[in-house]
């Protein structure tokens, strides 16, 4: 169920409740009576608008994606030349996961929560992985100057580099143990693109010439 919300209706009351409960209670321990106290709304009326808190947690894994990542694949991020794009899509990327606690606290629940709900992991990858992903991928298609042969396989590896850096920087709490920073990984991560995207380019060339010859 996907839910149409602005920051004044009831749903968008609930899902600010649901996503304190979760955080403070975990999956388990969070009731639809909970969120009502929380939201400030009767138990009916989180009803009316998810059906249980399966349906919640979908919910609101959809409103995370929509606030924090689908609107950093705009036109203005992704549009201009690789060099210039590139680092601006991967800063803000990187940006939303570092720079968000909440968000941090969030996967850990997830991840925490995964091994005895596991369609828990399956909607946050449904609604918010793999959508990035496919944004990534069309990224990549949209810039000619990328000649990647497999354009998901690319797009999965910069998308995981990226939750790795902020898995293990931010979320983990490793960033005095590995310190990477993010203007570090940007750069590596933008160089490690382009001078791929070259050598893609250089070894069609030289096919497209054996093959003249």
């Amino acid at each position: 169920m996907t839910v149409a919300l602005n920051k004044t209706d009831k749903a968008t009351q609930i899902l600010n409740g649901a996503l304190q409960e979760f955080l403070a209670h975990g999956y388990a321990g969070t009731s639809m009576d909970r969120v009502a106290t929380t939201a400030g709304v009767s138990k009916p009326t989180v009803y009316n608008h998810f059906q249980d808190k399966e349906g919640l947690f979908r919910a609101l894994v959809q409103k995370i994606a929509r606030e924090r990542f689908q609107i950093k694949f705009n036109s203005e991020t992704c549009s201009g030349k690789p060099e210039e794009s590139l680092p601006r899509l991967l800063a803000s990327m990187v940006n939303t996961i570092s720079d968000d606690d909440d968000y941090h606290d969030f996967v850990r629940l997830v991840i925490g929560e995964s091994g005895r709900f596991p369609e828990l992991a399956r909607t946050f990858v449904t609604y918010l992985a793999k959508p990035g992903l496919q944004q990534m991928q069309d990224y990549l298609e949209q810039h000619p100057e990328f000649r990647f042969a497999d354009s998901q396989a690319i797009a999965q590896i910069i998308l995981g580099s990226a939750v790795y850096m902020c898995l293990t920087q931010c979320i983990l709490h490793g960033h005095d143990i590995m310190p990477l920073s993010k203007e570090h990984y940007i750069d590596a991560m933008v160089r490690l693109m382009l001078n791929s995207a070259l050598s893609e380019a250089a070894q069609a060339a030289s096919t497209s010439a054996s093959v003249s010859a």
